[in-house]
């Protein structure tokens, strides 16, 4: 497994991670509602298809959304591309948070991806914010390589 983090400038972040599956099960992890509750979040809604909808939620220890992310699917190209706005509404600063994810997928072989995910968007408030998203998408990639790995085996 190979993982690269490269900071853009300070409005992007960009990680790619290599993972051992299938390009087509591994697009699947990203467009399933099913298949996404398995390694981010613990409820997804998804249409997988241009001008679509989505909707994510992580719960917290008390059964309360803690987490909610929804977006449009700005672009979708079937095992190779997938772009979404991400809009997170911060309850407690009362603002929405927006960034657009641009992730690519390129099969190394018939058992082994490369995925790219692109965040971009406002820059970060400050160091820490930029560091807490590279963090949470780097161990989402985590989580998804593991998972995609146990189906494998």
């Amino acid at each position: 497994m190979s993982e690269g983090i490269d900071l853009d400038n300070e409005s992007q972040i960009t990680l790619t991670r290599k993972i051992g599956a299938n390009v087509s099960d591994v697009f699947s992890a990203w467009t399933d509602p099913a298949l996404i509750e398995q390694w981010q979040v613990d409820e997804a809604e998804f249409e997988p298809l241009k001008g679509g909808e989505y909707r994510f939620v992580t719960f917290g220890d008390e059964d309360e959304a803690d987490h909610e992310v929804t977006g449009e699917i700005l672009d979708i190209v079937e095992d190779e591309k997938l772009v979404m706005s991400w809009v997170h509404r911060d309850e407690e600063a009362d603002e929405e948070l927006l960034f657009v994810l641009d992730i690519s997928f390129r099969a190394i072989d018939d058992d082994n991806t490369e995925i790219t995910v692109i965040e971009r968007g406002l820059p970060h408030a400050d160091p820490q914010t930029r560091i807490f998203s590279m963090e949470a998408w780097s161990s989402a990639l985590e989580q998804l390589a593991e998972v995609m790995e146990e189906v494998i085996d």
